[in-house]
């Protein structure tokens, strides 16, 4: 898959974080099981790459992204777990370069007009307006089309489930990346059920759209 389908692939992209090594598999699979089959396992904890190597290996039908990578070393390591994409809260040659060589799909981080101009001077068109809310939201998004028209983003960053609906509206929004599917107070009672059903009203979001 390219950085495009990824995001193309449901319309929100959950921004998980695993502090319990146990709970990888049971909420990658509680995710699917609501419709929502790409995830980014963010590299913030120090069980977050074995995690990424379980739900890669165990969850069927997930599509296994990892998050927060700023070096380009990370980039071996979560190929090497078994990640198919990664997702970074910006760009570096450096990182841009390590992503190449290992034919890792990268959803590189912008937050300004001159993010965007550099991260397209790598490559990059598929792009995370990284911290969405704080960079301006919809405005920017809106203001960014101009002149980005062939740019496609997903914000992420102070996004929910209430405002999603108003970002995926905008022609050049594919997805929206949240942490809201994965509340800390459901995944550490492993309540799965109602993150299934944040999962399934999530999944909704993309069929309310090509409506």
């Amino acid at each position: 898959m390219n950085a495009l389908e990824v995001m193309q692939a449901g319309p929100v992209i959950p921004v998980i974080v695993i502090e319990r090594l146990a709970d990888a598999v049971p909420l990658a699979r509680a995710l699917v099981a609501g419709g929502v089959r790409v995830l980014e396992l963010t590299l913030r904890t120090r069980v977050a790459l074995e995690a990424i190597e379980r739900v890669a290996a165990e969850v069927e039908g997930a599509i296994v992204g990892a998050g927060t990578l700023t070096r380009p070393e990370d980039v071996e390591s979560v190929l090497r777990a078994g990640a198919v994409f990664g997702v970074s809260p910006g760009l570096t040659r450096e990182l841009a370069a390590a992503a190449r060589a290992g034919g890792l799909p990268l959803l590189p981080g912008v937050m300004t007009p001159s993010d965007v101009i550099a991260a397209g001077a790598a490559g990059y068109t598929e792009l995370k307006l990284f911290p969405a809310q704080q960079a301006g939201g919809i405005g920017m998004l809106k203001a960014l089309g101009g002149p980005f028209p062939d740019v496609r983003f997903c914000p992420t960053g102070g996004v929910s489930a209430a405002s999603a609906p108003e970002f995926l509206a905008l022609a050049n929004v594919v997805c929206v990346g949240g942490s809201w599917l994965t509340p800390a107070d459901a995944v550490a009672a492993g309540d799965w059920d109602r993150i299934t059903a944040l999962a399934r009203a999530a999944s909704r979001l993309g069929a309310a759209r090509k409506g």
